[in-house]
């Protein structure tokens, strides 16, 4: 039998893969099958195709120096020299030719293997000399992970033939010049005439300024038309002044104190954590740049950006990734730190979340507030989570303007071709601590002796340029003494005549706006819909197409909807909750749900999509209710609460006529989302000025199901209720979820708006709403009690939510005509008026408020300080745990607060 038969037996397609991923980089395959492929071309160059003879010295040295050129690919970032102020950590990098079994004789041997960098055949000493040129300069490239074979030739040819000797035109340095000439002038100046007030410098790196506006610049070449950028408060107001515009006189007079609070329309924000937006010209095309506002909390402003940026591509640029470009500037210990970045990471190329690739450009001082990066990390890069999406990473020496330039250009054209994120890693320093008034030398005296000696970017530019006739001495000098002039007269001009405030204008999308006033909230406006409407959207709900074979389970769901719709005309939670969404899409509104599971929903009531049972192709009822309409963008999401809510959250705020949807899984799991909520959703009106619709729909209610999914934690969120921020709500029938959901987009301004929705009751019997309330009518803030007789009334049980259900049954038990229930539907902002409407039908009844959850949590306590009521509590005791694990405990305690409502 043939010896060699098991190579006929081999899966020839799987060893081709593995020749051509030898061919990239002989290390992405195993040990035994590189010393394969190596004899198998080793005997190649020896004997040729024809079985001619060749040198066999020569064909295994060709092999050995492709080994080199494919070692400085995937090793030589380890070494380049990206490091301005201190050197590099030793790594075992091995690139010297005896790593190859290649020595200092065979350097002025020629060898055919040096097209691979674009020589030719050449000397191992020119390309040696190369390969030092483009691997081991100011610039460290990782791209030997990506994994598609078109993206890495894209990369390797970039960077092996622009990379080689980066050297940009003469108007190119002059712009560089100006911009970082800009950066460094505005620090120095800040630094002198505003000693020790906080502003998070961005001296050491200054060449973020330049290589922002060459990102911007070339963005609108490709045919971008808007930048959006997310960064946290280092070099905040740099970027604020020389990129987005802002004008010195206004930042000057934020230092000044001079603004009038009463004028900021809220509470205001310190200066470093504001937003703005301006339009830049560039050679005759008007971009977008936009700042988002950001709180302290580090990256938090990431996902924002990202869901702002996929509205803007859904909404403005119908769809055209290359029209809106994300930016997201990142700390070194944040972006290594913080879990929401890889939250945003994993969500960048996925269906519901893709904002058509970021650029990250992490600003990186080498240490977080105090700690060193030893201390912050225990991967090799800030960026190695980059790798995650196969993204490059260019780890850039931050002294050398000319480098992060290039670096900046790569970024945006890799942006723009392939639509998936890219990673700059500017290596540079901080000169001063956290902040200007901290010592950091506490900490690193070493490394900020170092530090203090150096010289700020601008010097060494310069010096360079003089040094290679770029431009004169004289030049840079009368640049240096222009900037600083202007911005003395400048200062000089707002100390004499101190400037009002002047709140940035309000982006267009928002102009058709206003505030709310608080009579907005006395009556609820009308938001019912026509005959026509409910019918058209009655009719896509119950309609599936010829050929689609639902599942059994989902054939009698349909029928039902169907029965509830025609026959009985009365609906419940599923059906009302759909035909919100329908109404608003049949009007050309965009509407956006995203969440874990939501298109079937956690408990099953949802199914807004229908699967095949035979091919499992998917059918969205409310994408066919007619022509000319929106689809209905609903998403699961991935695993993830704090980046979802985020990028929800930024998404609302690109889009005022689009309704936008939270949904957690369970109430609970808004928890970790917190700094969301309270960073963004209940304060940005008033810190940033910035309103938003989004809708959050938080499950709650207690049904045994222990601690962790019965509390939404309603306590919180009414603990943070003040200025009308937000609409607290926890509904009991349909048609009222119905009118919540559509007066958030009849409104004349926007809310953010918390619904603690329901899980048993989905289901249950008496949560229905006959069809006319969808027809006629508007939401209800309080609902009153049409069972009792009202002047026997001595009693009120004043609830909110599922409770309603239990405290019903035990009235209708009882036949208490005497003991009345009302229902506020909405919490916050709170109902006074109306509820005063329904308690003046009954004489001096006494108030008892309901609840299930403990006395320490729900909404006693929001009740205790906002209704001005003399109220008496039945809730659960006092308790750590929002719930008992043991379902028999359960039962227990519901039943007791049922029976004291009615004794008490």
């Amino acid at each position: 039998m043939d010896k060699y038969s098991y190579i006929s037996n081999a899966d020839v397609g799987y060893i081709d893969d593995l020749y051509q991923s030898f061919k990239e980089n002989p290390e992405n395959i195993d040990e035994s099958w590189r010393k394969f492929f190596e004899g198998f071309e080793f005997s190649q160059q020896r004997y040729g195709d024809n079985g001619a003879p060749g040198a066999a010295l020569e064909g295994s040295k060709e092999i050995k120096v492709r080994n080199l050129i494919y070692a400085h690919r995937s090793r030589a970032h380890l070494k380049s020299d990206t490091n301005p102020v201190r050197p590099r950590r030793k790594h075992n990098v091995r690139l010297e030719l005896d790593n190859f079994g290649l020595s200092e004789d065979d350097l002025n041997e020629e060898f055919e293997v040096g097209s691979e960098i674009g020589l030719g055949k050449a000397s191992l000493k020119t390309i040696r000399e190369r390969l030092a040129k483009i691997y081991l300069g100011h610039i460290g490239y990782e791209y030997n992970h990506l994994r598609n074979s078109d993206i890495f030739e894209w990369m390797k040819n970039k960077v092996e033939t622009e990379g080689v000797d980066i050297n940009p035109p003469k108007d190119e340095k002059k712009r560089i010049l100006s911009k970082l000439n800009e950066a460094v002038v505005f620090e120095n100046f800040l630094h002198t005439k505003f000693l020790g007030q906080k502003r998070f410098s961005l001296e050491g790196g200054e060449n973020t300024i330049p290589a922002l506006d060459k990102i911007i610049r070339r963005a609108a070449e490709l045919d971008a038309e808007e930048v959006v950028i997310g960064m946290a408060h280092r070099g905040r107001l740099n970027v604020l002044a020389n990129i987005m515009g802002k004008t010195y006189e206004e930042i000057f007079a934020e230092f000044e104190g001079n603004t009038d609070p009463d004028l900021t329309m809220g509470d205001g924000d310190v200066k470093y954590h504001l937003g703005y937006s301006s339009h830049i010209q560039v050679n005759g095309k008007k971009i977008y740049v936009k700042l988002a506002p950001n709180p302290s909390h580090l990256e938090a402003v990431d996902p924002v950006v990202l869901g702002y940026t996929r509205a803007q591509i859904d909404d403005e640029y119908r769809g055209d990734m290359k029209k809106a470009v994300p930016v997201l500037i990142h700390g070194d210990a944040a972006v290594a730190g913080q879990g929401v970045v890889y939250e945003c990471i994993q969500m960048s190329l996925l269906d519901g979340y893709r904002s058509g690739g970021t650029i990250h450009f992490v600003i990186n001082n080498q240490v977080g507030f105090t700690t060193d990066y030893d201390d912050a990390r225990s991967s090799i890069y800030c960026t190695d989570l980059a790798k995650i999406v196969d993204a490059p990473v260019i780890h850039v020496n931050g002294d050398d303007p000319e480098a992060v330039n290039f670096a900046a250009n790569l970024a945006i054209e890799y942006r723009q071709t392939f639509n998936k994120d890219f990673f700059i890693d500017l290596l540079c320093y901080r000169r001063h601590g956290h902040n200007e008034s901290d010592e950091p030398k506490f900490t690193q005296p070493k490394l900020y002796n170092l530090i203090a000696k150096h010289a700020n970017p601008r010097e060494i530019y310069v010096k360079q340029l003089v040094e290679r006739k770029d431009i004169d001495k004289a030049e840079a000098e009368k640049l240096d003494k222009e900037f600083k002039k202007q911005l003395q007269d400048r200062l000089d001009e707002v100390k004499q005549k101190p400037l009002p405030y002047k709140p940035q204008k309000i982006e267009e999308e928002w102009h058709f706006l206003r505030r709310s006033k608080l009579e907005d909230f006395d009556k609820s406006p009308d938001t019912s819909i026509s005959k026509d409407t409910l019918e058209k959207v009655a009719k896509a709900l119950t309609t599936i197409p010829d050929g689609f074979k639902p599942l059994r389970q989902i054939e009698k769901l349909l029928k039902e909807r169907n029965n509830h719709f025609y026959e009985e005309k009365s609906l419940n939670w599923a059906d009302a909750e759909l035909l919100a969404y329908g109404s608003l899409l049949s009007e050309k509104k965009i509407v956006r749900m995203s969440g874990q599971d939501v298109k079937r929903g956690t408990f099953s009531h949802r199914h807004s999509y229908l699967f095949d049972s035979n091919t499992n192709e998917p059918y969205c009822n409310l994408d066919h209710i007619q022509e000319d309409q929106e689809p209905f963008r609903i998403f699961n999401s991935l695993l993830s609460e704090y980046a979802v809510l985020g990028f929800e959250y930024g998404y609302a705020m690109a889009t005022p006529n689009a309704l936008v949807i939270w949904e957690a899984q369970f109430g609970d799991f808004s928890n970790g989302a917190q700094v969301m909520i309270d960073q963004f959703i209940t304060s940005a009106e008033t810190k940033w000025q910035r309103m938003n619709g989004l809708v959050m729909l938080l499950p709650h209610g207690y049904e045994g199901q222990g601690p962790e999914h019965s509390s939404a934690r309603m306590e919180r969120f009414l603990q943070m209720t003040a200025q009308e921020n937000m609409i607290i709500a926890d509904i009991t029938t349909p048609a009222n979820f119905f009118h919540l959901i559509r007066r958030q987009l009849t409104w004349e301004f926007r809310k953010p708006c918390v619904v603690f929705s329901p899980k048993s009751l989905l289901r249950h019997p008496k949560v229905v709403s006959p069809i006319e309330e969808f027809t006629k009518g508007s939401f209800q803030e309080v609902l009153g009690d049409d069972y009792v007789t009202n002047k026997n009334v001595k009693k009120v049980l004043l609830c909110t939510g599922k409770v309603y259900f239990d405290l019903l049954e035990e009235q209708q038990k009882r036949k208490a005509k005497d003991v009345a229930i009302v229902r506020l539907e909405q919490l916050y902002p709170y109902p006074k008026k109306q509820l005063e409407k329904i308690l003046k039908k009954y004489s001096k009844p006494k108030l008892v408020w309901v609840q299930e959850e403990p006395e320490n949590m729900g909404a006693w306590s929001f009740m205790l300080r906002i209704s001005g009521l003399d109220l008496t509590l039945v809730s659960r005791k006092s308790m750590a745990s929002p719930a008992t694990g043991y379902s028999k405990v359960h039962k227990e305690e519901q039943a007791q607060i049922v029976n004291k409502a009615f004794e008490i």
